[in-house]
């Protein structure tokens, strides 16, 4: 660690003590040339998950706005609480589960839309028509008309 005062790079650690939270180490340290005192702090740099869109950006997946899509699809419909909870958990574990720390959204939309399907159909079908972005309601009904046809939704 380079001393803040004189720039010499060797020092010894004098006091550590890690934060309440547990995710922060303080450590005083002493130059062992001029002898001041600093402090520096040590902490897990984390690498956000991403999620990568349709035309090609990257952000960082937000459970939350998985939750809420999911949540607006189940609106009054009779799906406990525990159900969407553990539909949003494990999208979350496939996205952590990313080897290189990113997915598609394609592939979180189509995975989310398959654990919909087992809850509810109508859920399904509502989060469908927002993800697969319908231009019109010919498309929505021809795309219904489709999915009844290959017994996808009964």
């Amino acid at each position: 660690m380079k001393c803040p005062f004189c720039g010499h790079l060797e020092d010894k650690v004098v006091d550590s003590r890690e934060s309440r939270e547990g995710d922060v180490i303080r450590r005083r340290r002493e130059c062992l040339k001029c002898e001041r005192r600093f402090t520096s702090y040590e902490r897990i740099d984390e690498i956000p998950y991403m999620v990568v869109k349709k035309d090609g950006r990257r952000e960082p997946f937000d459970r939350e706005k998985v939750m809420a899509g999911v949540l607006k699809a189940c609106e009054k419909r009779p799906i406990p609480m525990s159900k969407i909870e553990a539909l949003v958990n494990s999208i979350e574990k496939y996205v952590q589960e990313s080897r290189d720390r990113e997915r598609s959204t394609e592939k979180v939309g189509e995975m989310i839309m398959r654990r919909l399907k087992e809850l509810d159909k109508v859920a399904y079908v509502r989060f469908a028509s927002v993800y697969l972005d319908f231009k019109d309601v010919s498309e929505f009904m021809s795309e219904l008309k489709s999915l009844v046809r290959t017994g996808r939704v009964r």
